[in-house]
Parts: C-alpha cells; structure tokens; sequence
C-alpha cells in the first residue's frame, strides 16, 4: 500500500456508515490488504457482517459492546465503560501492527457521545496512526475535532426509511 493512508470519517443521522466502512475493508481485501474492524457499543450477536467477514482471512473483527442498547439519556453502565477501554486497547494494539493496513473503528462517535471514550483519547488514536495506515472513524454525533483531522468525511443524511412506517429491521439486509 502506497505510504499516504487517509482518516476517513462518516457520520451523521443516516444508515449507512457502517456497511460503507465494512465495504471499504472487502474492496481492500479484494487487493490483499489486511483490514481490522474494532466495533465498540456492538455486542456481534446476530450481525450478518461478523458471519460474512469470518470467511475472509485478510478481515478481523473485534466486539465490544453489551447486549443492550444505549438511547439518548442513557446513563453507560460499568460494564459498557469497561468494554469501551478494551475496545481503546484493541484499537490501540492494531494501530501499532504494520501488518494492518486498515483499521475501522466502528461506533466511536456514539462512544464518544455517551462518555465511553473521550474526545482526547479519540484524538490521541488518530495521532498514532502510522503514516501509511487507513483509518476510518464512524457513527453519529463525531466531534467537530475529529472531522477537523479527517482527510475525507462523509455525513449520511437519512430522507426516508422504511423504520419510519414502522417496519422492523430484515436479517441480512440491515443487520
């Protein structure tokens, strides 16, 4: 890969960023590059992406998240805080491998968000990743400092879902 690996970040009230990051390490795995995905707020239970990428060999998925699901209001529990600082250490070890040449750190927006994770601590991975490695941020609410860094951003607009006429999300297609 050549040596000039961007930020990416996408963001905002939109589906879509996740599948877009997991799109990206496909496409790089396509070319034989090494991608890893460090979800944080996301248990892995019933994901169609974790089963799909568990067939890859150049693709590694790392959960962290509890089963349950945290709303605006929410007040994070001890076990949610204590998944957010292994999915920081994880994000932390693969941005020191070379042989990752990809990393997605999926959610981190929500996590910075809720309080899981600080803007500083955000801030720190970006100023550790190695000049040729890929990194791409996703999930709402990403700090204005976050985007600042990024090299390309993209915010996802949502103008109409079917969650709006009330129907529930389909195995294999939104998860």
């Amino acid at each position: 890969m050549e040596n000039c690996g961007l930020i990416h970040v996408y963001t905002g009230a939109g589906k879509g960023k996740s599948t877009a990051a997991f799109g990206l390490c496909l496409r790089a795995s396509g070319w034989g590059l090494r991608s890893a995905i460090v979800q944080f707020m996301k248990s892995g239970q019933d994901c169609g992406e974790i089963l799909a990428c568990s067939a890859l060999p150049l693709i590694d998925f790392y959960c962290y998240g509890s089963e349950r699901f945290l709303s605006k209001g929410d007040n994070p529990c001890a076990e949610d805080q204590e998944l957010a600082r292994q999915a920081l250490s994880k994000a932390r070890e693969l941005l020191a491998d070379s042989a990752v040449d990809l990393l997605v750190l999926d959610e981190l927006g929500n996590a910075i968000y809720f309080g899981l994770v600080s803007e500083e601590e955000a801030l720190a991975l970006l100023r550790h990743k190695r000049p040729e490695q890929e990194l791409v941020l996703t999930g709402r609410n990403m700090p204005q400092a976050l985007i600042e860094l990024a090299d390309l951003v993209t915010e996802m607009t949502e103008i109409k879902h079917q969650y709006q006429k009330g129907r529930k999300a389909r195995k294999g297609i939104e998860y």
